[in-house]
């Protein structure tokens, strides 16, 4: 077996640096920043949510796609290089596009354009680890690039969001694409890929070990059929959430009305409305999906489904909570957006320090206690954290917010560690990567469902009552990690063979 040094470990993993400072940075600075910029306050949150959504579906069909071709490239330089520098070189235009928008719209087409060439790179980047380590050396390579990937949550709130805070937006673009390009260019010196020599059985070519054989690539079209059933399967589980939160709010503000009036009657409509929609839309998005891809199988993996379940109602919250973070900061401590999007990433910073110290152990601790309970008392610790934000709406208090960062922070690397390894063991070991690829759907699900619905949540409920909107999204988020607790109790920890 090939010997691997601890450089090869970070030289394999370091554009994950560059690939999640562009994400943190568009995601959780620029895009909230313009927003605050080209919308009114009343459709703010709404504004965002369409954004978010819009490019999670253009991420969740391209990011599985550049995989699958990356596996066939039969480039001199290698299966994932060539596609990570294409990827960047497209990344660096539309950034250029993001910082010259003058409208929501042009955002909008910018943001939807960048989604695109972000998971050109991203799909092919998630092969170099499998194609370079040897499976019983990856351990390590994992952990360093989890280390990449909360790294710009330190970084940004030095840098770009630095920039960003003192009004040079150009900067904090030129900031992300600069360093985006030179961590992708040491990711082509670097890293040495052995060209794949096609799929001909007779004269079969190691990827970089001459002792591993390489598996032949999946066909394309069933690949992209599994990721457009999965598609289809959220969409009609969005769907059911809005007719299903629809007809419960109706109906609440239709008792409420003559009791506590229009105003009032309308509030607590669109709240368990919202509310509904949410849960509804978990549910059966995820079953439809499992169903639509895996058929007959969902029957016999019930466990599984209730597993992915669990994961998209925490990571729902969560990313919700981040991405609204900005305008909940603005109205609660009446700042400017610059001074909200510096405040903003310095409590990023803190969820991730503090996900980074609960992330380490955790795999340990799920080993000794169990995975499930493991993953159970995440979500009570990230409700708890949800709550005490919930506090400084009324009682406006950075201390407390902080306090509630850590909380969240310590919840999320808890989760993160213990639920992926509960799901590893609910999988057939033969098809492990098909049915953990279902995981996605709790990955691009979580923004558009927390997002999406949340958005308009926010915004309707703040109309007829400032802060309204954001008590009631957060205490929705809450339940949500709640109800990712309650869902473990139907996860069967049986190793599937």
């Amino acid at each position: 077996m090939k010997k691997i040094h601890w450089y090869d470990n970070i030289s394999i993993n370091l554009f994950w640096l560059g690939l999640n400072i562009r994400n943190n940075a568009v995601g959780s600075i620029f895009t909230p920043y313009l927003v605050a910029l080209f919308v009114s306050s009343s459709i703010r949150n709404s504004a965002l949510g369409a954004i978010s959504t819009a490019g999670l579906i253009i991420a969740m069909l391209v990011q599985p796609a550049a995989g699958l071709l990356s596996d066939r490239s039969t480039s001199r330089f290698g299966r994932r290089r060539p596609f990570i520098f294409v990827g960047v070189i497209l990344d660096l235009f539309f950034l250029a596009l993001i910082a010259l928008a003058t409208s929501y719209w042009m955002l909008l087409v910018a943001i939807l354009l960048q989604q695109f060439s972000a998971n050109i790179s991203h799909g092919a980047l998630q092969g170099l680890i499998p194609d370079l380590i040897p499976e019983g050396k990856r351990g390590v390579a994992s952990g360093v690039k989890s280390i990449m990937e909360l790294l710009p949550l330190i970084l940004l709130n030095f840098t770009v969001a630095r920039l960003v805070g003192a009004g040079n937006f150009n900067g904090g673009v030129i900031a992300t694409g600069g360093s985006l390009l030179v961590l992708m260019l040491l990711t082509m010196l670097l890293v040495k890929e052995t060209p794949y020599k096609g799929s001909d059985p007779q004269t079969p070519q190691p990827v970089n070990h001459p002792e591993i054989e390489p598996k032949m690539p999946e066909k394309i079209g069933p690949s992209m059929l599994r990721v457009l059933g999965m598609l289809a399967g959220f969409l009609t589980g969005g769907l059911a959430g809005l007719v299903a939160g629809g007809m419960v709010g109706g109906i609440a503000g239709l008792i409420a009305w003559p009791i506590a009036g229009a105003g009032l009657a309308r509030a607590l409509g669109v709240g368990l409305g919202g509310f509904t929609a949410m849960i509804v839309a978990v549910v059966v998005g995820v079953w439809s999906g499992v169903y639509v891809t895996l058929s007959k199988a969902v029957v016999r993996q019930s466990a599984f489904t209730w597993w992915v379940v669990n994961r998209l109602f925490f990571l729902a919250a969560i990313t919700s909570i981040r991405s609204f973070a900005p305008y909940f900061l603005m109205y609660t401590f009446n700042l400017t957006i610059e001074k909200a999007v510096v405040n903003t990433s310095s409590l990023i910073m803190v969820v991730g320090i503090f996900t980074l110290i609960s992330a380490l152990p955790g795999g340990w601790l799920s080993d000794k206690f169990g995975h499930k309970k493991l993953v159970s008392i995440s979500g009570v610790i990230a409700a708890v954290g949800t709550f005490i934000l919930l506090g400084t709406i009324w009682l406006p208090n950075m201390t407390l917010i902080y306090v509630a960062g850590c909380t969240l922070g310590l919840a999320t690397g808890l989760f993160t560690t213990t639920n992926w390894a509960l799901g590893t063991n609910l999988v057939p070991k033969e098809e492990s990567g098909r049915y953990l690829g279902i995981s996605n759907l709790a990955g691009a699900g979580a923004g558009m469902i927390g997002t999406g619905i949340g958005g308009l949540m926010a915004d309707t409920l703040n109309g007829y009552l400032p802060g309204l909107g954001y008590f009631i999204l957060f205490a929705t988020y809450g339940v949500l990690f709640i109800l990712s607790t309650v869902t473990v109790r139907w996860i069967k920890e049986v190793k599937t063979v």
